[in-house]
Formats: structure tokens, C-alpha cells, sequence
């Protein structure tokens, strides 16, 4: 099978790999939609194992691999089930059944595996698409507690979204505990916060959307905003304010990152406001009296999302009806990846998907 790889300073091969074969608990997905996520670009911009070491993942070498090594990349995969190993119970998974795959494999025995946050395991994380091959190739291997039923009326462009970039913008909101009584500030409306955006509203909450890119804001209301604000032209703390009758919203989300989003996003709320950090980059530079401690203020770092909530975000989809097809600008096939992530690089659109 054909996959891609990403070898940093912006470029990327297309490398024939083995086609693989299940293990005992393991099955083989057919792709039919791998996502381009934004995280993905600081492989691609950045040699891998500088990027690894950065963000403080497990590397290679811990799984006894040279630096070097070629790893598929892709973190968004969703396809359909073509073999299965031998353990597998029939009752749980079988060949044909639609789905999505929750992209990290833990130890299976620590009190973060076993609550579903794999992604925190005491022993380190293994990360598809990081160091085990993703989902931008023909088929990938992964064991079937990482896999999540896809509706039918759900499509596998969706699945993809909702494997990382929808469903952490999922798992944002519930670590906010957003209600329909909310008013919820979104920073950033990239793929993440244009998600984010649109499952708040789904859920009732008013929606303020904030973004530099004229573009981006123009999107927001299409999405679900109730207000959108272009921060290159307003100081959106300001605006917030006013379209808030000075109160300011009850909850703020940054996922554009960097370090005046996430300022703005605490600084837009009331008191007791709550904020979720999302976006990788940046820091943040707040006063802790007059921004945190005396506005009673609870600021939240949210990684992703747990598999049960992924299972969640699937049936809400479902349920609501959330076109989250929207999202996706660009449709690619697995050849034109350089022109893919060209484009993507840019990050003046959308989201992108590989469709197979």
C-alpha cells in the first residue's frame, strides 16, 4: 500500500508500505476519509522528532525505532472493517461495519486507559499518525478498542473530523459544561472553532465567533454564530462586551493559539467565567489577581477528548443533524498530497480530507 509521510521542512513523500495483517485483537481499516488536522502541519513544517520532543510525546526510540524511521502520517481515520483478528469477539466487530478510530493506544491498565483518556497513559501515549502509522495510506492496522461505530447517516468525512478536530472541539464544551443558558466566545475559526461553533449552537448556547481572517468570520455565521468579529478591525474584549451588555460571555474557547487569543479569551468573560485552553502555541500572559483570582474565574486545559465522548459526538451528530461536511473546503486523493498540504499550509480555507 501507498502512504504518506512527513518529513518536515514542508516536504512529504508517498512511500510503498506492506499491506497489514490483524492481530489477535487487532483489525485492518479500509480507508474511506483521512483528515488533515492543524496539528499535523508542525510535522510537516518541523523535522518530526523535534516536534515529538517538543510537545513532550513519546519518540521512536522508546519503542526501540530509529529517529528516521518512516511513520504514515494521518491522525483522522475513518473507513470501513475488511479483516479482523482471530480474538476478536463477533458480537462487538465484524467485516463491513462503519468506523471511526480513536487515534491513541495506551497500556490498557492505568487508571487513564482504563477511563477512556488514553492519550494520558501513565506509560505514554502511542500516537497514530506520530508513532504508529495513521490513516493517510489504503488500509491501517489498529486494535478494535480504538474503534468507534459510524452511523450510516453519519459519513466517513465526519468520522474523520470527529477522530480529532471535531471531537476536540466536542470535548472542549463538556469540559466547559456548556448549557443552552451560555454565551460562549470561540477564538480562532479554523476547522476546530468553526466545530466548536457549530455543535454550541446545536446545543442552544449563543455563539460569538472571533477570528483575524475576514474569511474565517464570513464563514462563522453560516456555522451557527450568533455574532462573528473580525479582530484585525475591532478589539473583540470590547465588542464582546458591548454585545453582552457589559457583562461579558460565560465561557471562552481558544483555538487559535498563540498568545493574545488566549489573554482575550479570559479577559471576555464575567465573573465566574470558565475557559477552555484547546489551541497548541502560545502562552499565556494574564494578571492572576485582577484576570483570574478576584473574577472567580476557572481556566481549563482540554487535550482532545476521551473515547466514550467520541462515541458521544458520533450519536449527537447523528441525532442533531449537524452538517459537519460543511467543514471540509478541499477533498484530496492520496497522490496529491504535496498539493494538499500546500494548500493546507496556507490555512486561509478550511479543512482538507483525503477521500479513498
Amino acid at each position: 500500500m501507498r502512504g504518506i509521510v512527513f518529513k518536515g521542512d514542508r516536504k512529504l513523500e508517498i512511500l510503498d508500505f506492506p499491506d497489514p495483517t490483524p492481530g489477535p485483537g487487532d483489525a485492518i481499516i479500509e480507508m474511506k476519509a483521512s483528515g488533515m488536522c492543524g496539528s499535523d502541519l508542525h510535522f510537516y513544517r518541523n523535522k518530526p522528532a523535534e516536534v515529538l520532543k517538543s510537545l513532550g510525546f513519546k519518540d521512536l526510540a522508546s519503542r526501540g525505532m530509529a529517529e528516521d524511521t518512516p511513520i504514515i502520517g494521518g491522525h483522522e481515520p475513518c473507513g470501513v472493517i475488511v479483516a479482523l483478528g482471530s480474538a476478536v469477539d463477533p458480537r462487538s466487530y465484524k467485516v463491513g461495519d462503519r468506523v471511526t478510530v480513536f487515534h491513541y493506544e495506551g497500556c490498557n491498565h492505568c487508571d487513564h486507559c482504563r477511563s477512556g483518556w488514553t492519550q494520558m497513559c501513565s506509560h505514554g501515549a502511542d500516537i497514530h499518525g506520530v508513532i504508529k502509522h495513521g490513516g493517510h495510506a489504503q488500509y491501517m492496522l489498529v486494535p478494535v478498542t480504538s474503534l468507534v461505530h459510524l452511523p450510516d447517516e453519519v459519513s466517513f468525512a465526519t468520522g474523520a473530523a470527529v477522530s480529532c478536530g471535531t471531537g476536540t472541539a466536542w470535548g472542549a464544551l463538556l469540559r466547559l459544561q456548556l448549557t443552552a443558558r451560555d454565551t460562549l466566545a470561540v477564538f480562532g475559526l479554523g476547522p476546530v472553532g468553526l466545530s466548536a461553533v457549530q455543535l454550541a449552537a446545536a446545543m442552544g448556547a449563543e455563539v460569538i465567533g472571533v477570528d483575524i481572517a475576514p474569511e474565517r468570520v464570513a464563514r462563522a455565521k453560516e456555522f451557527g454564530a450568533a455574532h462573528a468579529i473580525d479582530g484585525s478591525r475591532q478589539d473583540p474584549v470590547e465588542e464582546i462586551l458591548k454585545l453582552t451588555g457589559g457583562l461579558g460571555a460565560t465561557c471562552a474557547m481558544d483555538c487559535a493559539g498563540g498568545d493574545v487569543p488566549k489573554q482575550q479569551a479570559v479577559r471576555c468573560t464575567r465573573p465566574w467565567g470558565r475557559i477552555a485552553l484547546v489551541a497548541v502555541g502560545g502562552s499565556l500572559h494574564v494578571d492572576g489577581m485582577k484576570d483570574v483570582i478576584g473574577k472567580q474565574r476557572t481556566i481549563l486545559g482540554s487535550y482532545t477528548f476521551s473515547e466514550p465522548s467520541m462515541k458521544d459526538c458520533v450519536g449527537f451528530i447523528a441525532h442533531h443533524g449537524v452538517d459537519v461536511d460543511r467543514i471540509f473546503t478541499d477533498r484530496w486523493e492520496l497522490e496529491q498530497a504535496e498539493q494538499a498540504y500546500r494548500v493546507f499550509d496556507g490555512q486561509a480555507g478550511g479543512k482538507g480530507v483525503f477521500v479513498f
